[in-house]
Formats: C-alpha cells, structure tokens, sequence
C-alpha cells in the first residue's frame, strides 16, 4: 500500500484563520450550489441569443455528468497528495470554466465549457467538506456544516432570484462572470490563511479504476436523465446505457480490490456507520430534488402561483431545512450525540411526503406550505448529519474519499428521485388527460406533461381543468413514492450505532483528535 509522507493528525487550530477559511469555504459552496439555479432562469435568454434549442437539455447535463463523475476523483486526490492545492485547482478549473462559458458564441462551445465547469464544481463541494473535517474536530463539525446546509438553502432560495435580476439587467453572460469575484476572493482568502499538513503519495492514481468508475456514472446519470423524455425506457440506447454502467461497476468493484491505491476504498463500507449514511444520503438527495421539482409545479398548474419568483415557492421547505440544520449542528457540538437525528429526520420525511401526496386541486398554500415545511424539517436533520457520521466512520487519511463519496450517493439520489419521480408523474399526467378529456388530453400532453404557465392560459377553461386535476394526481403518485422510499432511510437509520463524536473541548485551540475507526458490521 502507498505510504504518504503526512502525519494523520490535524493542525492545530488558529480560531481567526479558521474563521477566514469557514468564510471562504462557504462563498465556494454557494458558487456551486447557486451555479445550475442562476442558470436555469437565464436559460430562455440564453437560448434566443445562441439558437440551438434542440440541444438545450445538454447546457445542464454536462454540467451535472461532470460533476458527478469528477466528485470521487477530487476526493482521493486530495487524499493522496493534499487537501489544499487540490481544493485551490478545482476552484480556478470551475472559474475557468465560468468565464469561458460566459464568453460562449454558440450552443456547442456552451455545452463544452460547462462540462469545464462542471469537472470544477465536483472539487468545491468535496473539498468544502473534506476541509472542515480537516480542520474542525468532530464533535465540533456539526454546527459548521449545518452553516453549510444553510448557505445550500439559501442558495436554492435565492438562485432563481438572482438569475433573473442579472439576466434583466446585465444579460445573461453576467451569470457566469458573477462567479469571478467571488471566486477569486474565496481563492485568495484560501490561498493565504489555510495550513494544511502536505503530503506526497508515492503510488499512483488508480486511472483504470477511474475511468470505470467514470464510465459507470456517466451511463447511470445518461439514463436518469434520457430515461422516459429522449429516448423510451425500453429503447435500445437506454438497454446499452444499463449494460455498459453494469459492466463498468461491476468491472470498478473487481479493479479496486486489486488496486494499490483505489479510487474508492471498499474497506470504508466495512463502517456499518459509513454504510447508513451512504444509503440515507442517496434517499434525501432522491427526496429533495423530486421535492424541488414537482411543487413548483404543482402550486404554478393547480394554485394558481406566479412562477416569477418560482425560489420562493419553496421558501417554507427550504427555511425550515435551514432552522433544523442550524439547530441540529448546534445541538451535536453541545451534546457529542447524533443518533436522534437521523431517525427523527426519516419520521419527518415520511410523514411529510405523504402529507404532500394527500395534496389535490382544493389545497390551500397555506395547508401546503405547512406539509412542506414538514419535509424541510426532516431534510434538515438529515443533510449535514449524514456527512458528518461518513466522517466520524473513517480514519483521517480517507476523509476526503468519505466526504466525496457522501456527495456522490446524494447526486445520483437526486438523479433516481427526478427520473422515476418524474416518469410517474408524467405517466399519471397522461393518463389523467387521455381519460377526461379525451383526444384534446391526450394532444395537449404529447411533448410534455409539464406545461408552462403561457400553454396552460391558452387552453379551453375544461382542458385547463382536467389538466389541474391530472397535475394533482401525478403529485400525489410521486410524492406518495417518495414517502415509500423514505421508509427505507428510517430503517437505516434505526440501525445507526452512535459513536461517540470527539474533539469538543473547552479550549478553543486544542488540536483534533485522529477520527475513530467506527464499528464495522
């Protein structure tokens, strides 16, 4: 095995420095949350500028194909050769990619300079996180990474916000630009006030077992997103995406019991801890992003709701996620004990989707908003916890591996959740309009179940109608399977075991502790 030439121990800690890198570490994690919610109100500028309609739907999935392939590189590299150099080129590779993107002159060099961006932002989250493990002992992280799931909500909150006042008022190539200053500031402030051990590997990079780990990503992510909208379920490409992404993890899992330096370490899942935590974080990104999804939609067809500031729709789920995640963080540094959380925030879960499935064309916003709220109740008690325990279950020398594996299962949780989510809604939707209103139904939802605010005014008052209801049968199916999903987090999180979280002591320059080995399974 490779030896590296760090001692697994954490610096101490400088509490004004800190606070400058806390600082830094958050603008970097509202660059790569607020980036994809920026761009999607700047999107029909964008595309009346460049043309390329057709190729619309690729500004995003390149984005998020690189990013998610990207994250578990970003992990271990920082792991073998240094969290801080590592964290500083993702961040001038993300900036690179912004400001290419934003001097774009067509839809292609668009799409291949968000991709540029996108291998970027899979090393900002990583590293944000991987670095406050670095720095923080356990027992203190969960009040600093609560900050982060709130700077997460606010970003989600106020992207579609900011992307609309700089589209009107700077055009749209200022919704990359904007992450210059930013970004520059964050490296500055990196760059000068971070100490970090160094270390050097003296083994390689495990290349075979990225590029299959790569490849089994990008078909899994391809086919949550082809899936049921370009291509049928049951088409050839979908078939050949499945068997080349069960081929390809099937051939990673094999290479890296072999590998003298893997890319993803299998001994980490020996944590029955860091086991839980992957299976829980995969269902709350598959909750969170079908969530954020289809409310939108729902309070725009059956409520009636503006979809100018379409961020605010999901003010109540999204402040609540903040309040708990703040509350949560606080109450681990102040007690060292986690286990409530995740079992509190799975009950929440559940009751809350299926609160939100009972929703029908005669609910309130108020009645809506407070179901959502529920969910963002459960949400916050799950989203930084879950990292947090992935950390407590490994050794120091795997914290980034942990940190990027926690977002990996989340991504490909999200993926899941919007396109099986989404194929039941649209089947409902279908079927719904097919069966009230005949031939018109089935004509009006041909293209797409999801119609936009102009299509919707557009159609005769009883299609409109038949169309709410269909919209409010497709919610409740989807939300109703969410809820079935989220019991399988609550019996995972039944089966935590607390480890006792280290570190928090009464002074405040006291070094951090080597993270316990967790109990295995």
């Amino acid at each position: 095995m490779a030896q590296t030439q760090a001692v697994d121990a954490v610096p101490e800690k400088q509490p004004k420095s800190v606070r400058v890198v806390l600082l830094a570490l958050m603008i970097t994690m509202m660059l790569a949350m607020l980036d994809n919610m920026i761009i999607g109100t700047a999107m029909p500028t964008i595309v009346g500028e460049l043309g390329g309609l057709e190729h619309l739907s690729w500004v995003v999935t390149a984005y998020t194909l690189a990013t998610a392939a990207s994250t578990p590189l970003w992990g271990k590299i920082g792991d073998m050769y240094g969290r801080k150099g590592v964290f500083m080129s993702s961040i001038v590779l993300f900036l690179i990619g912004s400001a290419l993107s934003g001097m774009a002159q067509d839809m292609g060099q668009l799409i291949g300079f968000r991709a540029v961006q996108g291998l970027g932002a899979g090393g900002l989250m990583v590293g944000v996180m991987a670095i406050i493990g670095d720095l923080i002992p356990p027992r203190e992280r969960g009040k600093y990474q609560g900050m982060m799931a709130g700077v997460m909500a606010l970003a989600m909150i106020g992207g579609p916000l900011v992307g609309g006042t700089i589209t009107d008022h700077w055009g749209w190539r200022w919704a990359f630009y904007i992450n210059l200053p930013l970004g520059i500031v964050a490296l500055l402030a990196i760059s000068a006030v971070l100490q970090l051990p160094k270390k050097r590997a003296q083994a390689r990079i495990d290349y075979p077992g990225a590029a299959l780990l790569t490849v089994g990503i990008t078909a899994i992510v391809l086919v949550t997103t082809w899936g049921g909208t370009e291509y049928a379920w049951t088409s050839a490409r979908i078939m050949e995406l499945i068997g080349i992404g069960v081929a390809a993890l099937v051939g990673f899992v094999f290479w890296q019991t072999k590998a003298a330096e893997p890319v993803l370490p299998l001994h980490i899942f020996r944590s029955r801890n860091f086991t839980l935590m992957s299976v829980i974080g995969f269902i709350t990104g598959f909750v969170m992003f079908g969530a954020t999804l289809f409310l939108p939609l729902y309070q725009q067809s059956v409520q009636g709701a503006s979809a100018t500031n379409s961020g605010l729709l999901l003010l109540p789920m999204l402040g609540a996620m903040l309040v708990t995640s703040m509350v949560a963080g606080r109450v681990t540094t102040n007690s060292g004990r986690y286990y409530v959380f995740p079992v509190v925030g799975s009950v929440l879960m559940v009751i809350g989707l299926y609160l939100l499935s009972t929703m029908d064309t005669g609910t309130s916003r108020l009645t809506s908003g407070v179901f959502m709220a529920v969910v963002g109740l459960g949400m916050g008690c799950l989203m930084q916890i879950t990292m947090l325990v992935a950390q407590n279950s490994v050794e120091m020398k795997d914290m980034g591996v942990a940190s990027s594996s926690s977002t990996l299962f989340r991504t490909l949780g999200s993926s899941f959740g919007v396109a099986i989510m989404g194929a039941l809604f649209n089947n409902r939707v279908q079927d719904v309009m097919a069966e009230r209103a005949g031939a018109l139904g089935s004509k009006v939802t041909e293209q797409s179940a999801q119609l936009d605010a102009a299509s919707l005014a557009k159609l005769p008052e009883a299609a409109r109608e038949a169309y709410q209801q269909a919209v409010s049968t497709g919610t409740h199916s989807a939300f109703l399977l969410g809820a079935v999903v989220a019991v399988v987090a609550l019996v995972a999180a039944v089966f935590v075991k607390e480890v006792p979280l280290k570190g928090a002591g009464p002074k405040e320059d006291a070094p951090a502790p080597k993270a316990p080995v967790a109990e295995t399974v």
